[in-house]
């Protein structure tokens, strides 16, 4: 008797091993879930839209800004003279079409005898052309003015300052960036998983998410990609398929991006992008129809 009850024993002990070790199996291998997750947001590159000597850094790297904040000031001297020559040359166009407008009417107001309806005419025409001349004058004031205006770049958005590139003393150019900027705002993740999973997975499903430093946080599915690069078959120079003629027996399933919005953050928690963390979704969540 002692016998049969340490083997029923045993192989009660072994049945559920294998159970439990089934359902791991199963966990593990189609759950939707994955270690692969990545804290992203966006980041705006920062870079002035006039050339010239920086003469003041009012920011430091990782500090934070908000939106408005002046983030580096230009020698603004070019500028300022820049725009007293368009005033200068907005008054000089103003006082020709007031004096050209002037002639018109007074050659307007004379008959035929006096003058001509040819010199009329001309007059009435250049009068017209001292008005083009005017508000071109006009056009490169304000110009001018936003060349002014745009010495001092500011912050677009609330963020935080890094990879501050640029000092007192540069000479900061045109369309260059010297710091970028990462929208406070903005922060998501992304959470790759293997395309086996994807069929688990629905928008609008609830996540959480786990950082390797052990805090938590909870969001949901906001979308999944639509299109990944294919190494196997890119484009050639001349637009087509570049067919790979070998074929790999082992298939890995691909990874794509889906994209996770948080909605709570623990109080406190410094996010940082690129971040790595373990995503979890819950199946049971989420509406079935297509994502957009």
């Amino acid at each position: 008797m002692k016998r049969i009850i340490s083997v029923v024993a045993t192989l009660l002990i072994l049945a559920l091993a294998v159970t439990l070790v089934h359902q791991l199996w199963q966990h593990y291998m189609e759950s939707a879930w994955t270690r692969d997750g990545r804290v992203r947001a966006d980041v705006i590159n920062i870079a002035p839209d006039v050339a010239g000597l920086v003469v003041e850094v009012p920011v430091r790297d990782n500090q934070a800004v908000k939106a408005g904040d002046v983030l580096l000031r230009i020698d603004s001297s070019h500028y300022a003279l820049a725009v007293s020559e368009a005033e200068a040359e907005v008054d000089a166009a103003r006082a020709e079409l007031d004096m050209r407008r002037l002639n018109a009417r007074r050659r307007a107001d004379m008959d035929d005898l006096v003058v001509s309806r040819e010199s009329r005419e001309d007059a009435g025409h250049i009068a017209t052309g001292a008005e083009a001349r005017y508000r071109r004058a006009l056009a490169r004031r304000d110009a001018a003015r936003l060349d002014l205006e745009r010495t001092e770049v500011r912050a677009p958005v609330d963020g935080y300052v890094t990879n501050l590139n640029i000092y007192r003393g540069d000479y900061a150019r045109t369309g260059q960036a010297s710091m970028a900027l990462v929208d406070g705002r903005s922060f998501y993740v992304n959470g790759y998983f293997e395309e086996t999973r994807l069929p688990r997975i629905r928008v609008g499903a609830k996540v959480e998410m786990r950082l390797m430093s052990g805090e938590r946080l909870l969001g949901h599915v906001d979308s999944i990609a639509r299109g990944i690069y294919d190494r196997d078959n890119p484009e050639s120079r001349e637009l087509v398929a570049d067919v790979n003629p070998t074929f790999n027996w082992v298939r890995l399933a691909q990874r794509v991006p889906v994209r996770i919005h948080l909605d709570e953050v623990p109080e406190g928690l410094a996010l940082s992008a690129g971040m790595t963390c373990t995503v979890v979704v819950d199946e049971g969540q989420g509406a079935d129809a297509p994502q957009g």
